[in-house]
């Protein structure tokens, strides 16, 4: 079903029954990505007295309680909340869902120990282009990455002067397939989410940074519609489902 919609004057077609979801789901199983030395998320059965809420076990529904973290156990959208003295809630920060997005594969690279996603590489991947929001996927990419424990990894990481850049060429929504833009352990400096949120000089309050994707080989470079979707949580982060539509 074709549909239309206008973002920043510009008409776009799309068709909204082929939504590409670029997003992780949670799973409380050890295949489920883990960040941040965390265990698995657990999803159980709630128990009171001799009740429990399963209908497998005499129980009218099923009625679980769920643990995780959203940082640390898959897709997950986040504001400049994540780094401030003062709360700060994603739900209050992300206001409108859908905007033109440009998907570019990165190499990064190899720099002592380190592996670094350059500003150079990302200006040649967007070869001019100035999207609203920008989504990276890292090569090599393999589905290794929907289940991967990042912990104790060193996994690439956006430099500083990269996350400088897209700010200025006014990116407000930058999603990545890595635990972080950060590098694991830098020691709380955390320079690309500093320098993408312009914190703590001006904050950019309605700017999002969103973690742990995975973007298939099947999805080409180039511009998509993205819906960002993400829970009602009053929080610094929240799960969310990025979902792209290709642009007739």
């Amino acid at each position: 079903m074709k549909a239309t919609l206008e973002i920043k004057h510009k008409t776009i077609i799309f068709d909204l029954s082929k939504p590409l979801d670029i997003s992780i789901p949670l799973r409380a199983s050890e295949e489920n990505p883990l960040a941040w030395y965390q265990n698995k998320p657990t999803i159980e059965a709630v128990k009171m007295g001799d009740w429990t809420g399963k209908v497998s076990e005499g129980a009218s529904v099923n009625f679980n309680n769920v643990f995780f973290n959203p940082h640390a156990h898959g897709t997950h959208t986040e504001c400049f909340g994540h780094i401030s003295k003062e709360f700060h809630s994603v739900n209050e920060t992300l206001k409108t869902f859908f905007f033109l997005a440009e998907v570019i594969s990165v190499q990064p690279n190899k720099v002592g120990e380190d592996e670094i996603i350059s500003e150079e590489s990302i200006t040649k991947a967007l070869n001019g282009n100035t999207p609203e929001a920008v989504i990276i996927r890292t090569l090599p990419n393999t589905s290794e990455k929907k289940s991967k424990h990042w912990s104790d990894t060193n996994w690439p990481f956006l430099h500083e002067k990269a996350a400088l850049f897209l700010r200025e060429m006014g990116v407000k929504h930058l999603l990545i397939d890595l635990p972080s833009v950060d590098k694991e352990k830098d020691e709380g400096q955390l320079l690309a989410h500093r320098a993408f949120w312009n914190y703590p000089q001006n904050p950019r309050e309605d700017c999002t940074l969103t973690e742990l994707i995975y973007v298939p080989n099947a999805i080409n470079d180039g511009s998509y519609l993205l819906n960002l979707q993400i829970a009602s949580f009053h929080n610094d982060a929240s799960p969310s489902k990025p979902v792209l539509y290709k642009i007739f």
